[in-house]
Formats: C-alpha cells, sequence, structure tokens
C-alpha cells in the first residue's frame, strides 16, 4: 500500500570517499557505522569503473552492465532505509564519459571511486524497512 510519513532532518553528514573503493560499499559504511537508517543521500565526483544495473520488469530481474571506463559522475541520488536489519543505501547514477555521453542506471557493487564529494541527510521518523513486493517483484518499503 502506498502511503506517505512525515520525517524531521536530524543531521547532514559532508565529506570525501576513499580513492579505489567501492561507491556503494562506501555510502553504506557511514550510514552503518553513524546509525544512518532514514536518510537521503546525494553524490558528485568521478569513478574509474562502473555497475550500474536496469530492472527488466518482465523478468522481473535486474540486469547489469559494466562501464571500463573512466567516467563523471554527473548526479548520484538516493536514500537509506532498512533491509534484513541493516542499513541498505538505494541509489541511482548518471555519469559521462569523456565525449559527454551519458550512462546510468541501479548504482551496482564494482563503481570503483576516482575522486567522490557526498553529503548524507540523516532523519528521524520512522525507519522505513524493505521487505518483499509481490506486484513487483522488488524489496520496497513497507508502508
Amino acid at each position: 500500500m502506498a502511503g506517505v510519513e512525515k520525517i524531521e532532518k536530524k543531521a547532514a553528514y559532508m565529506g570525501r570517499l576513499s580513492h579505489g573503493a567501492d561507491l556503494l560499499e562506501e555510502l553504506t559504511k557511514i550510514c552503518t557505522d553513524r546509525g544512518i537508517e532514514c536518510g537521503r543521500v546525494e553524490a558528485i565526483g568521478a569513478v574509474q569503473k562502473a555497475c550500474v544495473g536496469y530492472y527488466d520488469q518482465n523478468r522481473r530481474e535486474y540486469q547489469f552492465n559494466t562501464l571500463d571506463a573512466p567516467m563523471e559522475i554527473l548526479k548520484l541520488s538516493g536514500n537509506v532505509s532498512i533491509k534484513e536489519g541493516a542499513p541498505m543505501v538505494h541509489a541511482h547514477i548518471t555519469l559521462a564519459d569523456d565525449k559527454g555521453r551519458a550512462f546510468g542506471g541501479h548504482l551496482a557493487p564494482g563503481t570503483i571511486i576516482f575522486a567522490c564529494e557526498c553529503l548524507i541527510e540523516a532523519f528521524d521518523g520512522p525507519s522505513f524497512m524493505r521487505t518483499h513486493d509481490e506486484e513487483t517483484g522488488l524489496a520496497l518499503w513497507d508502508m
């Protein structure tokens, strides 16, 4: 069932992520270490290579594309919620290659940081729990 909850900003964290680290793992570690269970994530910078996903709605599974080239992060946007008892970062990323062509999708493990600055906003309020949604096959917020 769809729904909306009121949340209040609790804290904001800004920083630089580690060169050579996995982008999704770094964001998730920050949230885990700081106890962020409900939040918003943004980032800009560059990656050495990327892995992005596309959810095939008919097959009900992710298809992943590896982009094995340096790219600029034009936009990373996402949220933080709880899945299986731990913070989960769900983010989408738009990247550009050296010719300005854009690529994007669901941020997946295997996206390696060249340089990255992030902003994570933590919110007070209910922790949004991800559970299996039968209609879509996705782990969505249980409202």
